[in-house]
């Protein structure tokens, strides 16, 4: 049931693996808000950039690769659409290639740049949303009605990467919390945009916590920023 009683933005930046998309459609569906998944938007960039076949260290081709197609990403909590092009790509974002090609398309400034006038104008269109992503309180939305940093222990997030993906071998595991590690790495040492919390970001650590607890400490954050009670 909504319990809207919120009108702004909240932006949920953290690494992969903290769970930011499912607490995010959590925290949307429960203030009645919008809900935008700007990391599904990098992906759909990135699939547009591997079916041109363009080289990924041709920054200016990965650009025109991604200003040339049609990227739609929905705003409803409680459906996934992405698509490119008209293709219905929500699943093939998920998948190992397009996880391995992200982060450098992601890096490219002008792609960055196409992309976040996206994002601004999708949360333009609504009274209320939730946007997840690295670098949304930083840069996308710097005066936002509440800003959270979500983290947790690499081991944690990659525990749960493998729950999602029916993952149980050890060894399968620590390949993955090695790749989140990288990631991490990459996209908090990129020149354009890194992955950091906002000066005014308040950090939540979600090593501890179930989903449900994390869904409601952002919940009591939000309704707090506004001066309702929580």
């Amino acid at each position: 049931m909504s319990e809207r009683r919120f009108s702004g933005q909240v932006t949920l930046d953290g690494p992969s693996g903290t769970g930011k998309s499912s607490v995010a459609r959590a925290v949307a569906t429960r203030l009645g808000a919008a809900y935008l998944d700007t990391g599904a938007m990098y992906r759909a960039a990135t699939v547009a950039v591997l079916d041109a076949g363009v080289d990924l260290t041709d920054a200016e081709a990965v650009t025109r690769a991604v200003s040339e197609a049609a990227i739609e990403v929905g705003t409803a909590a409680d459906a996934e659409v992405v698509t490119v092009d008209g293709v219905d790509v929500a699943e093939r974002i998920r998948g190992a290639e397009v996880t391995r090609t992200v982060s450098p398309v992601s890096a490219v400034p002008a792609v960055r740049r196409l992309l976040v006038d996206r994002q601004r104008s999708l949360v333009a269109a609504a009274d209320a949303v939730v946007v997840e992503g690295r670098d949304i309180g930083t840069v996308v939305l710097p005066d936002a009605t509440l800003k959270v940093y979500l983290t947790a222990a690499p081991e944690a997030r990659a525990q749960r990467r493998a729950g999602q993906l029916g993952v149980t071998d050890a060894h399968k595991i620590a390949e993955i919390a090695a790749d989140l590690r990288r990631r991490d790495s990459y996209d908090s040492s990129r020149a354009d945009s890194p992955l950091r919390p906002a000066a005014d970001a308040i950090v939540v650590d979600s090593t501890g916590l179930d989903q449900d607890a994390v869904v409601d400490r952002v919940l009591d954050l939000a309704l707090t920023a506004v001066g309702e009670p929580a």
